[in-house]
C-alpha cells in the first residue's frame, strides 16, 4: 500500500498534535505539520496527497496570509491537491469563497469535527 503524505496547516498546538498523533496511529500515512501557510506552500514539492488546512493564523510582529489567500496559491502552483478547510469559522460567506476558490471540502471544528475529517479524507484517498 502506497504511503499517503497529508499536510497539516494549523497554528494551534493542540490541533496540530491531535491530529498528527491520530494519523501517526493509522497505516499508511506520512504526516507533516506546518504552523503556518508559507511554509505548508514552501514544501509543495513534497507532493501531499492532501492539504488540511486552517483559516486563520497569528504571526509574532508579521503578517500570514490567511487559509483564502494560501488556497489560492495552493491551486496556483498545483490544482490537483485536494485542500480540506478546517476551521472554526462557520461562516456562509466565508465557506462559499472557499468552494470558489477550489476547497474540496469545509468542515467546522465543533462537535465530532474528527469523524467528518476522516470520512471526507478517506473520500479523497479512494478516487
Amino acid at each position: 500500500m502506497k504511503t499517503k503524505r497529508i499536510f497539516i496547516v494549523d497554528d494551534d498546538r493542540l490541533i496540530q498534535n491531535l491530529l498528527e498523533y491520530t494519523f501517526i496511529g493509522k497505516e499508511g500515512y506520512d504526516v507533516n505539520v506546518y504552523s503556518n501557510a508559507e511554509a505548508c506552500i514552501g514544501n509543495l514539492e513534497k507532493k501531499p496527497d492532501v492539504i488540511i488546512l486552517d483559516h486563520g493564523f497569528m504571526g509574532k510582529e508579521v503578517t500570514l496570509m490567511t487559509g483564502l489567500e494560501a488556497l489560492g496559491k495552493i491551486k496556483e502552483l498545483d490544482a490537483s491537491i485536494p485542500v480540506i478547510i478546517l476551521s472554526a469559522m462557520n461562516n456562509q460567506e466565508l465557506i462559499s469563497n472557499y468552494y470558489s476558490k477550489g476547497a474540496t471540502d469545509y468542515i467546522a471544528k465543533e462537535g465530532f469535527f474528527l469523524n467528518s475529517l476522516f470520512e471526507s479524507i478517506e473520500n479523497i484517498l479512494q478516487k
